[in-house]
């Protein structure tokens, strides 16, 4: 609505009326620009509730996709869309005034209500462990996510008000009771949960509404059924159409960004010695070996004291590897490996078979993300910062814990959308 209105208002700003004519010759170009613009405010975020609320990370975001919209429909009307006749350049410049303002003040009203209305899943939370702990900080902290625990009973079994379980459903409310999975398996405490059915509430497991919150999987709650119930099936259907697809976008991408890739190629091998595309052995899908193909970005010598991981602003990078690296553009020699069916677009990142080994001693369930396809991109990529570290590992893999269990050709989609915004920035 805000988009239409701005352009009406534009129009008449500019014209002192509108005619059907000057309508009809704005209507349609704008409505593609407006497209253009939406899936851009999906790839900055800016439709996920955890980051709406008024405060510096969503002003930065907000502001930015009003600057990247504006440059990209300047670039649509001058550039790739001559067909339309028109080129706005005093109603393109007055509709992004228009629009960026009201849609800032539209997108902060918005985030107030959401956080002033009442919660409308209130939550009792049996028991207390880390999971608990970092969930309950998160819906203090964020009331706009719809939830909020309104009792918390940290002494799990043991708490004196168990025994009252019904009167405190009624006193507050209660439509959902979260418990951690070591209290479920306690017959008593199930017989006495369950016996308030009848009071309308849910049960959910702890792992299932942090999953729900942080689109993560708990390592911490999980026990080895969880995994027979959620990633023991292979959609072969989906298998067919990723790989199908996977060919045919890699060789598109390939043809598109040839002269890019040429123009890299020559500014790695010309600012410093060593071979061009950098080749390294990483596990794919069950363990198998392959090799992954990069652009160079580190020196030559590298790993002469051995492998080890590498960082955001590691010292062995060479001047245009820091910069290949931040735009990940690095990565393009990938499309080969997916042509050869090595990597998936999306899936969770290869590791090499020295840290596999080490991982999987110290990472629970760590093998099981060899149970799909690599990918050039994933969920873990696009939510967390590059994992450097055991500790870091361990947070990514509940990443892509969730995306095996919510694998599917949209779920992909949406992600290669979301990685966009990785080659031009490195803000999350």
């Amino acid at each position: 609505m805000i988009l239409y209105v701005s352009l009406l208002l534009t129009l008449f700003i500019r014209y002192g009326g509108i005619s059907g004519k000057i309508l009809s010759s704005h209507l349609i170009p704008f409505t593609f620009v407006f497209m253009v613009w939406l899936i851009i405010w999906y790839i900055t975020g800016l439709y996920d509730l955890r980051i709406l609320k008024n405060d510096i990370n969503f002003a930065k975001k907000i502001i930015s996709a009003i600057l990247v919209n504006g440059l990209l429909a300047i670039v649509i009307f001058y550039f790739f869309i001559p067909a339309f006749v028109i080129t706005p350049r005093a109603n393109l410049f007055i509709f992004i005034l228009i629009f960026g303002l009201g849609a800032y003040i539209w997108r902060t009203y918005y985030n107030t209500i959401l956080s002033a209305e009442p919660p409308k899943n209130k939550i009792l939370l049996i028991g207390y462990n880390q999971v608990a702990e970092e969930l309950a900080k998160h819906l203090q902290d964020n009331p706009q996510l719809g939830f909020e625990i309104k009792f918390w009973m940290k002494e799990g079994l043991q708490d004196k008000e168990f025994k009252h379980l019904a009167q405190i459903i009624t006193e507050n409310k209660i439509n959902i009771i979260t418990v951690p999975a070591h209290v479920k398996k306690s017959s008593k405490s199930a017989k006495l949960i369950y016996k308030n059915l009848a009071l309308g509430i849910d049960i959910w497991d702890l792992s299932r509404l942090y999953e729900l919150i942080f689109k993560k999987i708990p390592l911490a709650e999980l026990e080895e059924v969880w995994f027979l119930e959620n990633l023991s099936k292979t959609n072969e259907l989906y298998e067919l159409f990723n790989r199908a697809l996977g060919i045919a976008l890699a060789g598109i991408l390939l043809i598109l960004l040839s002269p890019i890739i040429l123009i890299i190629a020559f500014l790695v091998a010309v600012s410093s010695r060593g071979p061009v595309i950098f080749q390294q052995e990483r596990l794919g899908k069950n363990g198998s070996p392959f090799t992954i193909y990069k652009f160079r970005t580190m020196r030559a010598d590298a790993e002469k004291d051995g492998p080890k991981w590498a960082s955001v602003d590691d010292n062995r990078s060479t001047a245009i590897g820091k910069i290949l690296r931040k735009t990940h553009l690095d990565e393009l020699p990938q499309l080969i490996n997916i042509l050869q069916g090595d990597l998936s677009f999306v899936g969770p990142r290869p590791e090499r078979p020295e840290f596999v080994e080490q991982l999987k001693k110290e990472v629970p369930f760590y093998e099981l993300r060899l149970l799909v396809k690599p990918g050039i991109t994933g969920w873990a990529q696009i939510n967390y910062k590059y994992g450097a570290s055991i500790e870091e590992t361990y947070e990514k893999i509940q990443y892509d814990l969730y995306y095996l269990k919510n694998k599917s050709l949209l779920f992909d989609f949406l992600i290669l959308l979301r990685t966009v915004k990785y080659f031009f920035t490195t803000i999350k």
